[in-house]
């Protein structure tokens, strides 16, 4: 197993570049980027990996974004992230956590659902609509938000 530190950070230190590998939106990002809480890992002092852990509703939390440096997925970091962030949203008290992805996303939805989390809506159109550039990912064209979720309790 990957061996890295998970720690929170202040948005000024949020490494943007990351984060917008899983969300290219720069509009779409800043509007949850201060109000959530910012984590990432590191190895060597470098960030590889970073996600956004947001209160939505009461006991609900949403991990907003979540992303691997290109050179380290398939490493395992990811898996470890997601992990971090259910503790994390446990140790906040939450009862429900909720992470959501393009229909695109092939390989992040099978990730999600090997961690526990289970498909319970879809957002039609949902890239369409909030997305000014069309987003194509394994030749699929991200139309769809699929929501997943986890019961915490």
């Amino acid at each position: 197993m990957e061996r890295f530190i998970v720690e929170r950070i202040s948005e000024d230190k949020a490494p943007i570049s990351l984060l917008l590998l899983a969300d290219p939106s720069e509009r779409q990002l800043q509007s949850y980027l201060q109000r959530g809480m910012i984590y990432v890992a590191k190895r060597d002092e470098h960030v590889i990996g970073t996600y956004i852990l947001l209160e939505t509703r009461p006991q609900t939390m949403e991990i907003m974004n979540i992303a691997v440096c290109e050179q380290e997925q398939g490493k395992g970091i990811g898996k470890q992230l997601l992990q971090h962030a259910i503790t994390t949203a446990k140790e906040q008290g939450m009862r429900r956590l909720e992470i959501g992805t393009g229909n695109s996303s092939v390989s992040q939805l099978a990730l999600y659902q090997k961690c526990g989390f289970r498909i319970f809506s879809i957002d039609f159109d949902y890239f369409s609509k909030h997305y000014e550039e069309e987003i194509i990912e394994n030749g699929i064209i991200c139309r769809d938000m699929i929501r997943l979720m986890m019961d915490l309790h």
